[in-house]
């Protein structure tokens, strides 16, 4: 069974997916520090580790 709890760690994870503003995230989530947000409610989930180990290469591109 899927708690409703679960959506709000969901919306965090593909907001932060998204790009939206870490400290507006906070904000929206009611969080009183960013370490929550980022520590408890944003999930890396696999795909989005691969994704970002792939950009590696063209960080590193001079």
């Amino acid at each position: 069974m899927t708690h409703p709890h679960t959506f709000r760690h969901t919306f965090c994870t593909r907001m932060a997916e998204n790009g939206m503003d870490i400290k507006v995230l906070q904000e929206i989530m009611g969080h009183k520090t960013i370490a929550v947000t980022m520590q408890v409610y944003n999930h890396a989930l696999f795909e989005r580790k691969q994704s970002e180990v792939a950009r590696i290469p063209s960080a590193l591109a001079v």
